[in-house]
C-alpha cells in the first residue's frame, strides 16, 4: 500500500507546507493532493507544489468538474503531465448543487453523465487519433444553435498529450461508485472504514468493472481514501478537531434532502447520529453538531491519539492493502511524527 499526503488546507489564506510535503517525498510518499471547493483552486496548488518538488507525483483531489470545460482541464492535465515529467495525477469531480449553482453559476443537471462525457472527451483529446467531435447530452463540440457562429470545427491538441495520465473521480454513492469503476483508472472514497470495504463500497465497485468490461478490477484500479493521523496522548481533545470536519461534510456540505456525506453516514450505520448532526448544524448548533459526531465513527475512518493506538489500527489498514481494498491512503496531518510513524509502519 502506497501513502500520500493532502498539500492544501482552506481557509482565508492559501496554506501549503513545502517543509511537510518535502519530508513525505524524502521518507516515500508516492503522491501529494490537492484540492478545490470555493476558494484557493486545486490547479495553482498543484503547480505550486510540483515545482517545488522532484519524485512525489502531484495530484488534484479534486478538480471540479462544473468549473471548466472539459478541454480546458485536459489541456491542464496534458501541460502539467510534461512540465512534471509524467508525475502528474487528475482528480475530478462533480462537487455538490449548493457550490455548482451557487457558485460556478451552472446546473447541477446529471453529475453521473456529465463525468461519463467529461472523461470520454479528455481521452479523445489526449489520444489525438482524430479531431475532436463529440455529441452528448450535456457536452456538443464543435456546438452550435443559437448564439454561436457556425464557424466552429474539428480541433486536434496542438500538444501530444499523454493517453496514460490517470484520471480519477471523488465518488461516494453507490452510483458514483460504479460509475468511477467503469470509466476512471480510480476513486476517491470519503469516510472508508479498512474493515467495512467489502459491504459499503466493494460490491458497487464491482459492479462498475463489470460493465466496463475488458478485466477491470482492483488489480488495476485505484482506491484512494482521505484519512487523517494525529499523534496525541490525550485522545479526547485530538477528535474534536476531526469531529468538526466531520460534522461540517455530515450535516452542512449541502442541503437538507441533498448531502451525500450525510447519506453515506448512514450507509455506514450511523443513520440516526446523521441526522441528529445535520439537524444541529443546520439550526446554526455547529458546537452541538460536533459533538454528536460518533468517537466510533472517528475511530473506524481516521487514525487519531497515541502512537501505540495508531500502530494497533494500521493493521486493519495492512490487510486493506493486502486485499487490494485501498491502493493509497491519502494522509491529513501537520505533523511531521505522524508521517515518519506510518512510514516506519508501511513503506
Amino acid at each position: 500500500m502506497k501513502l500520500g499526503i493532502g498539500a492544501v488546507g482552506f481557509g482565508p489564506k492559501v496554506t501549503i507546507n513545502l517543509d511537510l510535503i518535502r519530508r513525505a517525498e524524502e521518507l516515500g510518499f508516492d503522491s501529494a493532493w490537492t484540492a478545490e471547493a470555493y476558494g484557493n483552486d486545486a490547479v495553482t496548488t498543484a503547480t505550486w507544489v510540483a515545482a517545488h518538488t522532484t519524485k512525489i507525483k502531484v495530484g488534484t483531489s479534486i478538480m471540479q468538474m462544473p468549473a471548466r470545460q472539459p478541454a480546458m482541464t485536459a489541456m491542464t492535465a496534458m501541460t502539467l503531465d510534461q512540465l512534471t515529467g509524467g508525475r502528474f495525477i487528475l482528480g475530478l469531480g462533480p462537487s455538490g448543487p449548493q457550490v455548482v449553482e451557487g457558485w460556478y453559476g451552472v446546473p447541477y443537471g446529471k453529475p453521473l453523465t456529465r463525468t461519463r462525457e467529461y472523461i470520454e472527451i479528455i481521452r479523445q483529446i489526449w489520444a489525438r487519433e482524430k479531431p475532436l467531435e463529440f455529441h452528448g447530452e450535456i457536452y456538443d463540440i464543435p456546438t452550435g444553435g443559437a448564439g454561436t457562429t457556425g464557424l466552429g470545427k474539428p480541433l486536434k491538441s496542438i500538444l501530444h498529450g499523454n493517453p496514460e495520465i490517470p484520471i480519477y473521480t471523488a465518488s461516494i454513492s453507490p452510483n458514483g461508485l460504479r460509475c468511477s469503476a467503469e470509466v476512471a483508472d480510480g476513486v476517491f472514497p470519503m469516510m472508508l472504514n479498512p474493515e467495512n470495504v467489502d459491504s459499503a463500497y466493494l460490491p458497487y465497485l464491482e459492479e462498475g468493472f463489470k460493465k466496463a468490461g475488458g478485466g477491470k478490477s482492483l488489480e488495476n484500479f485505484n482506491v484512494v481514501p482521505g484519512c487523517t493521523v494525529i499523534i496525541s496522548d490525550d485522545l479526547e481533545k485530538v477528535r474534536m478537531p476531526v469531529k468538526g470536519q466531520m460534522a461540517l461534510y455530515i450535516g452542512g456540505m449541502g442541503a437538507r434532502n441533498k448531502n451525500f456525506y450525510n447519506d453515506l453516514a448512514k450507509r455506514l450505520g450511523y443513520e440516526e447520529a446523521a441526522v441528529k448532526i445535520q439537524d444541529l448544524y443546520l439550526d446554526g448548533k455547529k458546537a452541538e453538531a460536533m459533538a454528536a459526531v460518533p468517537d466510533e465513527l472517528v475511530d473506524a475512518v481516521h487514525l487519531v491519539g497515541p502512537a501505540d493506538r495508531i500502530r494497533d489500527r494500521l493493521q486493519a489498514w495492512k490487510e486493506a492493502g493486502k486485499k487490494r481494498w485501498v491502493d493509497t491512503m491519502n494522509i491529513g496531518t501537520p505533523q511531521v511524527e505522524a508521517l515518519e510513524l506510518l512510514a516506519e509502519e508501511l513503506l
